[in-house]
């Protein structure tokens, strides 16, 4: 099991802290025993353990984990009319001013906390000793813990934000305004270059990947320098924010913005292999798992999440936010991230088989259908086209607007399901992690770091680390490409591997196509109904059929939980990785309807006449024709709604900014308005 240390126990704790401004929501040292934080280092993290409690209780999940993991062009929200997707879908002008507020001020709170904490340490003879003799000790960790905390805060709020106030923490705060978000990537690296050498690795010192560790530091800098240097929609209404920076643009200017990017990026890029190497370098116990010791599964890929589903962290994970199963009132965790992205279930909210789960990612269907090759071990894995009934049955996801089973195809890497043994007791409270950094990330962006520094050899094999994971062997590895090819190769990669980990969106922001292939996929989605409008079915490029209807019949398997699927002409089994848990051997097994409890699905990637003879054998064979791609055409306004809609033109800059609440803009004295054309009351 997973080492579960103190913070993750401690939604509040506040030794005393207190808290100034409201519209900053920072901290101010007074009344705080400096002495005693400090007196070991234990009760140091102690303090610093209210840090990354009150990142997962009040930062983390916000409105579905910042609408990241729902707003791509392969990602989306299942309901018709949700508000909760406004910034998804490109229409953060429509959400109230002080829609983040609670995250916002969190954020502020929790690095306040953080550079409290480092600067008391900093002023320990023991801290300074270990710097001095260039030791890495307990203390040298907890000051470059509290650092790498408040600049992934940071990192968070310009990301969400954008320009953003900056260096008020632990003051009493009258008069402040904006930061440009440059110069604050410029200060939070060179800080975090500060620390890391006197950081221990992930696994030494007893620092496992629920902590920050040197590792992490690492690629954290790494992973700003490419968004410092990377396409983003900088503001146009505010003069000399960004000071002598030049930039290059695409696009239009609108609503007081445009879509640029450095000229000078390069040096950022430099900066980002530099310390992305160093993470791999320094990765400690951490590595990217490449074989699968399961006797009844062979998919290194799902390997990675099975971890977090076994409630152990993953040896593939840099930093996972911390949960704990249960537990008494005021200890709970809130373990969000199954539960609002997991596998769906029609469920209760407790003691069903499963439980509830929402299910806030869908694939676009264009993209399950039209991106993943043959024999890519991470489609079934990533992607599901069954849920859970709540009674411990299987049934098909419906392309029908909602929640749940309805709001179509769904994230797969999170299930109940796949829990030893389930948790049934109550919804969000199964103690599954929130997962932030992994190391096929860090191996992605050094691809993506080399192939804009013309190293493209280097590149390819690290995109071919990748791909023979995924397919278990390297016939499918890239071959010589440089350029634009090897770019979109290296950015296809990223989004077939990262599906639903709230990556894709900040990739395409990076890359400076967001717009465009945000009209790609709206218009792959057109053809593609249009299609299943005129002729009952639509055809893609490598052959793979989506129909308007399909046939499913109840079977009975002999182990109900499935996984890769060999055979491709088993309708049980294929697509893997669905199924159920035998939940007649749970507590909750009184909640089990029949005895057939799998799905056998036929139709799924080819045309089958519902006038023909194969159809009609189906039925006489116990299957019934369901609604499939039928769907979509009946629902397409709520698909065209909920695909980047706000994005009307391949000139358009995507506004995916959140707004800065109303207390923070009107205290500010005129110095601080929100752009992009968001409200600003």
């Amino acid at each position: 099991m997973k080492k579960i240390h103190n913070y993750i126990l401690l939604a509040v704790f506040c030794l005393a802290f207190t808290q100034c401004k409201r519209y900053l929501d920072t901290s101010s040292p007074a009344n705080t025993d400096d002495d005693f934080v400090t007196s070991t280092t234990s009760e140091t993290f102690k303090t610093l353990s209210w840090c990354y409690a009150n990142y997962r209780q009040n930062c983390a999940n916000a409105l579905y984990s910042w609408n990241d993991p729902i707003g791509s062009d392969a990602e989306m929200y299942p309901e018709q009319t949700s508000t909760n997707n406004l910034n998804a879908i490109m229409q953060a002008d429509a959400m109230p001013v002080d829609a983040m507020a609670g995250p916002f001020n969190s954020l502020y709170s929790t690095l306040a906390r953080a550079a409290k904490v480092a600067a008391i340490i900093a002023k320990k003879p023991a801290y300074q000793a270990d710097v001095a003799a260039g030791k890495t000790t307990d203390w040298t960790q907890l000051y470059g813990e509290a650092m790498t905390i408040k600049a992934f805060c940071y990192f968070n709020l310009v990301r969400h934000f954008g320009d953003v106030p900056y260096g008020y923490e632990n003051t009493y705060v009258e008069d402040y305004s904006l930061s440009s978000r440059f110069d604050i990537y410029d200060q939070l690296i060179e800080s975090l270059k500060a620390v890391a050498p006197l950081m221990y690795t992930l696994g030494e010192g007893g620092i496992t990947a629920e902590r920050f560790s040197k590792t992490f530091a690492e690629a954290l800098i790494g992973k700003m320098a490419l968004y410092a240097g990377g396409y983003q929609t900088i503001r146009t209404d505010v003069k000399d924010l960004y000071g002598s920076v030049q930039f290059s643009t695409k696009g239009k200017d609108a609503h007081g913005c445009i879509y640029a990017r450095r000229t000078d990026y390069l040096g950022y890029y430099k900066t980002a292999e530099e310390y992305l190497q160093k993470a791999i370098d320094d990765k400690g116990s951490a590595y990217l798992i490449t074989s699968d010791e399961r006797t009844y599964a062979d998919n290194p890929f799902q390997r990675h999440f099975q971890y977090m589903n076994d409630l152990q962290v993953s040896p593939e994970s840099l930093f996972e936010v911390g949960n704990i199963q249960g537990g008494q009132s005021g200890q709970t965790t809130t373990s969000e991230y199954p539960y609002a992205f997991g596998r769906p279930s029609a469920g209760g909210g407790s003691n069903a088989a499963p439980n509830k789960v929402f299910g806030a990612v869908r694939a676009v269907p264009v993209f399950y259908y039209n991106s993943y090759q043959k024999g890519d071990k991470r489609r079934d894995a990533s992607i599901t086209v069954t849920g859970s009934t709540g009674d411990g049955n299987e049934a098909i996801l419906a392309f029908v607007p909602g929640s749940k089973l309805d709001g179509g195809i769904a994230l797969n890497k999170w299930d109940d399901n796949r829990m030893n043994p389930p948790y049934t007791a109550a919804q969000r409270q199964s103690g599954i992690n929130f997962p932030v950094m992994r190391m096929a990330d860090v191996i992605l962006m050094l691809a993506e770091v080399k192939s804009a520094l013309n190293e493209s050899s280097a590149a390819v094999a690290l995109v071919n680390q990748i791909r023979e994971r995924a397919f278990g062997n390297a016939n499918h590895n890239l071959g010589a490409l440089s350029g634009a090819a090897l770019n979109d190769s290296i950015w296809q990669e990223r989004k077939l591997e990262f599906f639903g980990e709230g990556i894709r969106r900040q990739d395409l922001i990076r890359s400076g196509e967001f717009s465009e292939r945000a009209i790609a996929v709206r218009n792959e989605m057109t053809a593609m109904i249009d299609d299943l409008r005129a002729n009952g079915y639509h055809k893609f490029a490598d052959g793979k059929v989506i129909s308007n209807y399909i046939w499913v019949k109840k079977v009975t398997l002999a182990n109900p939980l499935t996984y890769d699927a060999p055979d491709m002409t088993d309708p049980a089994l294929f697509p893997g990785w669905r199924g159920q848990y035998d939940w007649s051997t749970t507590s909750v097994s009184g909640k089990v309807k029949g005895t057939e409890h799998n799905l056998a699905i036929e139709g799924l990637f080819s045309f089958i006449n519902p006038n023909s003879a194969l159809a009609v054998s189906l039925e006489a064979d116990g299957y019934t024709k369901v609604n499939w791609g039928i769907d979509l055409v009946n629902n397409q306004s709520s698909y065209d709604r909920n695909i980047l809609s706000g994005i009307k033109t391949a000139q358009d800059p995507p506004r995916y900014f959140f707004p800065i609440p109303f207390e923070t803009i009107s205290k500010s004295n005129g110095k601080i308005t929100n752009g992009y054309g968001l409200a600003q009351q």
